[in-house]
């Protein structure tokens, strides 16, 4: 089987304005208020042009920061259907064509994961016995690379997930705090980044994902805003970085199946209160997004002028530079 090559976008990209300052910022306080402040404070927005897509970078933020050596992202959020997922895939997709080598972590021990139905992992010439995943790595049976594996595209590298994964959330001898973390450090592997698809809940793999990570993404569906859902994962996050890893940074925030409304301004608004040193960053909806798991590709690779491929691509150049590129 060859291997999908990815590159730069096609010119005719549909790219979105990057701003620092941002009408939505009005709407702050009246999150989670009456129907009628909600309503007033919206009304003093223009449509157009406080609503539409648009990438907000706080004006103390340098983009993109220096990158060296190697680093470690989570895409987390307890919510199912959130496009944690799609957000590791496209963003992993974004930099493997920036030319940086990628390893995908699936963190999710459900059925339907990362590595269950879409980037699957190739297993050319190894036998089933001597297939490993994730569980292996976290009950200290294997360690990281020896359960790496290659995908359909060239430069991305992928951790299989697997049901039995779902045993490390509950037994004591697996996933340790920090357990993920060592096994990262321990790597030898020749990867630039690795992002870890944390599973749709706040347990042992979700905590396991924070305290290796350095940067976290928080992808959060517009028109599925869960208010006591998003403070619990902010409360969670904030307690990571006040006890295990005080390093770790909010890196960016992504509104997945962006569509331009007041909801959308409502949940841009949620997510400046409650991480306001990230870049907020839309996610167009396109209906492709949902048929790519189907070809085992990313969403770029099968439709490199679609809206959502093009704001990941423009995300992933705001968090890391092009590899080699001069600072």
């Amino acid at each position: 089987m060859s291997l999908t090559v990815l590159g730069p976008l096609p010119e005719t990209a549909d790219r979105l304005d990057v701003v620092s300052e941002w009408r939505i910022d009005d709407l702050i306080d009246v999150v989670g208020r009456e129907k009628e402040v909600v309503e007033a404070a919206l009304a003093k927005l223009d449509y157009s042009r406080d609503l539409r897509a648009q990438l907000f970078v706080p004006p103390e933020l340098t983009v993109p920061a220096t990158f060296t050596g190697h680093r470690v992202y989570v895409c987390v959020n307890q919510k199912g259907g959130a496009g944690k997922t799609t957000t590791a895939v496209e963003l992993a997709a974004a930099w493997v064509a920036m030319g940086y080598t990628v390893r995908v972590i699936d963190a999710d021990p459900q059925e339907a994961s990362l590595s269950g139905v879409w980037m699957l992992p190739r297993f050319d010439g190894i036998a089933e016995k001597d297939r490993h995943t994730l569980t292996d790595v976290l009950f200290g049976r294997q360690p990281l690379d020896e359960a790496t594996y290659e995908t359909s595209v060239q430069g991305l590298y992928i951790v299989p997930s697997g049901e039995e994964l779902a045993t490390a959330e509950y037994d004591p001898r697996a996933a340790r705090d920090g357990s993920l973390r060592t096994a990262i450090r321990k790597s030898k592997a020749p990867v630039d980044i690795t992002i870890i698809d944390a599973p749709p809940a706040l347990g042992k793999l979700s905590i396991n994902g924070l305290i290796a990570a350095d940067q976290v993404v928080v992808p959060l569906r517009v028109g599925a805003l869960d208010r006591k859902a998003l403070q619990d994962l902010h409360k969670t996050i904030r307690r990571v970085q006040e006890d295990e890893n005080p390093e770790l940074v909010v890196a960016a925030a992504v509104m997945t199946s962006f569509d331009q409304s007041k909801y959308a301004g409502l949940v841009g608004a949620a997510l400046r209160r409650d991480f306001p040193e990230a870049i907020i960053a839309p996610a167009r909806r396109n209906v492709q997004v949902a048929a790519a798991a189907d070809f085992g590709l990313p969403v770029r690779a099968l439709q490199p002028k679609a809206t959502t491929t093009s704001d990941y691509d423009q995300l992933a150049r705001l968090l890391l530079p092009v590899k080699g590129a001069a600072a």
